[in-house]
């Protein structure tokens, strides 16, 4: 296995480097590489822009976050909260959530799409009305609550300086006692009268038709669940759904890749052979982040960790030994991929023997000339049975047809 492996490392640079077994100088090499890093670039942009393109889950369902802060919201105004938000526009309205699929595959929940418009018939002119009074009252109680803590902080500061003997007409706060008290009392009668009023202009925006419709559709717990089961189900397969389209958008590039490389190889042209090859080590480094990526939080994981869950109970840190073990699997079925498509030398000798080319650099060579002339390679190998010469890399000897031994080829 360890041979294979520096085997295979040991090919994969040579390839990387060389063009018909001829070392590409730098400045060629740093072009390529340039052309490397441009398309790697793009590569991720696509992978990002196809990974967009089916909705999320926060965009199928985009009510389902406000929907349940409400449910968990325990402070007594949380009716008037929501309803304010409404009036604030702070959130969207349902012709952007029916516009979001546009271009995108999925659609919005209808239900969100009905919260929206329950959410956006509260903003009416006489409701804003009454939302804009209301901040002006707590803005006049803000302001009053200021002021008295201004009295309360100079009276405090004058009874210091009495305590310390300062005389009177050399303190820095002019506030007396009773003067201090008849304005906090009457600051406090108008802040206790503003927020009466402010009680029943609330109370007097909940009755309206359209509060009474909004609230009456958030505490409707079936509809609630149904958007809560809706958005869990997309987050679970939001993932694997990524997966899929990013790669439709990479295996079409690997394949193609891999056709012209190959191709390439067969009909002698290097240049091609060796930017077919850096395209198709570009287009696999992204497929192997994604499928990584994937084995972390998708459907996969979530299997393995209900597994776990359901034999092990909380002995969840066996899902890492389960990956340990399980990533270089993937690894070393990615290495035999390589090994019998990409870098297998008895196919290309196959084809390279029936066209009379050399079995390493491919190149056209006479049937009898045992060394090649462009790369010195040696065409031929004993056979272990009859010793005469046959040709290396083919598992059959065509003096007797004895199989040859892989480790003589």
């Amino acid at each position: 296995m360890l041979r294979k492996i520096q085997s295979f490392i040991s090919l994969f640079f040579t390839k990387s480097r060389n063009i018909n077994n001829e070392p590409v100088n730098k400045v060629s090499l740093t072009v390529i590489i340039i052309i490397d890093l441009f398309i790697l670039f793009n590569v991720f942009a696509g992978l990002d822009d196809i990974s967009r393109w089916y909705l999320s889950p926060s965009q199928a369902y985009p009510c389902y976050s406000q929907w349940q802060n409400y449910q968990q919201d325990t402070r007594v105004d949380r009716d008037f909260l929501i309803v304010s938000e409404a009036l604030n526009k702070v959130y969207n309205s349902p012709e952007n959530y029916e516009e979001s699929p546009e271009g995108h595959l999925g659609k919005v929940s209808p239900i969100c799409i009905n919260f929206t418009t329950l959410k956006d018939n509260i903003n009416k002119p006489n409701n804003k009305l009454i939302f804009t009074t209301i901040e002006d009252k707590q803005k006049q109680v803000t302001s009053l609550e200021e002021k008295n803590q201004t009295i309360r902080n100079q009276y405090d500061s004058t009874l210091l300086e009495k305590i310390a003997g300062q005389p009177s007409n050399l303190s820095i706060n002019q506030v007396e006692a009773q003067k201090a008290r008849q304005e906090l009392d009457k600051n406090n009668l108008n802040i206790n009268s503003l927020q009466k009023e402010i009680k029943d202009l609330k109370q007097q925006l909940l009755a309206t038709p359209e509060s009474v419709n909004f609230i009456s559709f958030l505490n409707s717990e079936i509809k609630f669940n149904e958007v809560k089961q809706g958005y869990e189900k997309a987050l679970f397969w939001y993932p694997s759904i990524q997966i899929i389209f990013q790669l439709l958008f990479l295996l079409p590039l690997i394949f193609i890749s891999l056709f012209v490389h190959k191709l390439s190889i067969k009909k002698g042209y290097g240049l091609i052979s060796l930017m077919s090859w850096h395209l198709l080590v570009i287009f696999f480094i992204p497929l192997l982040i994604k499928i990584f990526e994937f084995l972390q939080i998708g459907v996969i994981f979530k299997f393995f960790f209900d597994i776990i869950t359901v034999i092990f109970g909380g002995l969840l840190f066996l899902i890492n030994y389960l990956y340990i073990f399980l990533i270089p699997a993937i690894g070393f079925g990615i290495i035999k991929f390589f090994q019998q498509i990409v870098f297998n030398p008895k196919n290309q000798a196959s084809k390279r023997v029936e066209k009379s080319r050399c079995l390493n650099c491919g190149k056209k060579i006479q049937r009898d000339h045992h060394h090649c002339p462009h790369c010195g390679y040696s065409q031929y190998v004993e056979c272990h049975n009859c010793q005469s010469l046959t040709y290396k890399l083919m598992p059959y000897c065509y003096h007797c047809g004895t199989v040859q031994n892989e480790n003589e080829q």
